[in-house]
């Protein structure tokens, strides 16, 4: 695991959550912004904010895999794809992003237009609960389409893994921003209300979505496309220490040994 952590890679990695983050919560927040001449619409928030994972995440997504969202990683981490290490590393990139994104479109636009930095309010005519439901469903179809489009099991034509989810984004914006004003991403509901000061029902923001993403990977993970990998190897990679090569050879091993125990079975039955 220290290995790892020194090697260049793994950096790589952390800076590339926190700097796609800041991009992601720049453009985002920037799209939502109430200019004088052009009010924002529903569609155009919509778009920008799926139009900017997916740029993200084409440019990203061969070096961290493009997390970019707290949630998306804590379902990795319950889907056993990534260590606890790297987990946490990468959700402090991503709040550290989203706060530099946040701060960098503050200082850029103007006091009548900033407003209050597209900070996620709910809705005064939906309750606390239901802002809770409402984030849990609009991450748990992301995070589905994500371990969807980046399955490395799947045989079929699956397209561009980039377009599939910066759809999925825009889609949960098409809904979500009536109700909550549409986080799906703790990170990018956390950098604004750091930078504003306003923390009404944030918890929301993180319960909600937290809850969606651990749900997603329970059902894709474990009920509609269960992994193959034995609970050790589950252990192996959340302490960061899962070496497919050897796993590989561990695998082959334990078939053999199968196969000629069979075999001496059936010689002894003759």
């Amino acid at each position: 695991m220290l290995k790892n952590l020194c090697s260049g890679d793994f950096f790589r990695a952390i800076l590339a959550e926190f700097l796609g983050t800041l991009l992601f919560v720049f453009f985002g927040i920037g799209s939502a912004l109430a200019w004088p001449s052009a009010p924002p619409t529903i569609l155009q928030v919509s778009l920008a904010f799926g139009l900017a994972i997916g740029t993200i995440v084409q440019i990203i997504g061969h070096i961290s895999g493009a997390h970019l969202n707290p949630a998306v990683t804590l379902a990795f981490l319950v889907g056993s794809q990534i260590s606890v290490l790297k987990c946490v590393l990468y959700i402090l990139a991503q709040m550290l992003g989203a706060v530099a994104g946040a701060g960098l479109i503050y200082e850029f636009t103007p006091a009548n237009v900033r407003g209050n930095l597209a900070v996620n309010l709910i809705n005064e005519d939906t309750s606390a609960g239901q802002a809770v439901a409402v984030e849990l469903f609009l991450t748990m179809q992301l995070v589905l389409c994500v371990f969807g489009t980046t399955d490395s099991r799947r045989t079929d034509i699956i397209g561009s893994p980039s377009i599939s989810i910066g759809l999925s984004v825009s889609l949960g914006h098409l809904l979500g921003i009536y109700l909550t004003g549409c986080s799906m991403n703790p990170a990018r509901s956390f950098g604004p209300a750091v930078i504003m000061g306003i923390y009404s029902y944030h918890w929301v923001f993180w319960v909600g979505p937290m809850s969606g993403a651990i749900f997603g990977a329970l059902i894709y993970n474990y009920l509609l496309v269960p992994s193959m990998k034995s609970p050790l190897s589950r252990l192996s990679v959340l302490q960061g220490i899962y070496d497919p090569e050897h796993e590989r050879e561990r695998e082959e091993h334990r078939k053999q040994s199968v196969e000629l125990s069979s075999f001496h079975k059936s010689l002894d039955k003759v």
